[in-house]
């Protein structure tokens, strides 16, 4: 399994983690990997552009290019296209993919820890895009597989550094920007605020809701500085649709209420587009429909 980029920390107990290899820091040996495959399953994203430098080998490669994912505008640059966007999460993808292929009776229960593991993070502990009875009947399938639901909530939520807490006490307290009149939060975080706090992959998960969660508020954003750009995720409630402004102004994309984006911007410069945006969603955005 490759990832661009390191993944988190707090993720590391699930089996086989050690197997996942990433392409940043071990370039030589993936680009190997992509060269001698034979089939190429693509994993909670709808596009191969996202994969960075990693994209050109993938598309150049002769292999079966298969794609599984629920965001939305699915690019058409695989061979087999597995995409919903109205499920709660790749993770419960992947089973209705196993389900489909006669496998169910294979998941074991590190198997079933994992899947369980990739719809939590997913629905934010099932408190978004999870609306379908469907998803609460593989959560039962993986539970009658054996894990253990508490544990499992413990090894994701419960291993915060003291540093990551540090950091989130320091983005509400300091960083946080409230408009009442546009029903919008942000939060931005520059590389020294990062560097501050020792930064590690992972630590700005779940930031962003924190400012989602104010009364009144219907769309939040957080603004990171990492590697000489600015990530972006957007939050949203109700009917108005986040991903628009990813898609159409910052080149990102993902769900209506989450997306992400990256900006080649400086801080200011991105917080200003995003500040010079708002007057046009004004009214959408006082007319949630929850």
């Amino acid at each position: 399994m490759m990832v661009p980029d390191m993944f988190p920390s707090f993720l590391a107990w699930l089996t086989d983690s050690g197997k996942i290899f990433n392409f940043s820091q071990q370039q030589d040996y993936v680009l190997q990997a992509i060269a001698e495959a034979t089939m190429i399953f693509s994993l909670d994203y709808n596009d191969l552009n996202r994969l960075s430098n990693a994209a050109d080998p993938i598309k150049k490669s002769p292999a079966t290019k298969i794609v599984l994912d629920h965001h939305l505008y699915p690019s058409d640059q695989y061979d087999l296209k597995v995409s919903k966007t109205n499920i709660s999460s790749t993770a419960e993808l992947v089973y209705e993919f196993i389900q489909a292929m006669g496998d169910e009776a294979l998941i074991d229960l590190e198997i079933a820890e994992s899947l369980y593991t990739g719809i939590v993070t997913d629905t934010g502990s099932f408190s978004y895009s999870c609306n379908h009875v469907k998803t609460y009947e593989v959560i039962a399938a993986l539970f009658r597989r054996g894990i253990d639901g508490e544990r499992i909530h413990r090894l994701i939520y419960d291993t915060y550094s003291e540093h990551r807490l540090r950091l989130l006490g320091y983005s509400l307290s300091e960083n946080l920007v409230v408009l009442p009149e546009f029903h919008t939060a942000y939060i931005y975080l520059t590389s020294e605020d990062l560097e501050r706090f020792h930064y590690q992959v992972g630590d700005t998960e779940g930031v962003v809701n924190y400012a989602l969660s104010i009364e009144g508020i219907n769309m939040a954003a957080l603004f990171s500085e990492r590697d000489n750009s600015i990530r972006i995720s957007f939050r949203s409630k109700g009917n108005f649709s986040v991903e628009r402004i990813a898609s159409d102004y910052f080149d990102g994309g993902g769900h209506a209420n989450a997306s992400g984006a990256t900006s080649y911007l400086s801080m200011e410069e991105t917080v200003k587009k995003f500040r010079d945006l708002l007057p046009h969603y004004r009214e959408a955005l006082s007319k949630v429909y929850k």
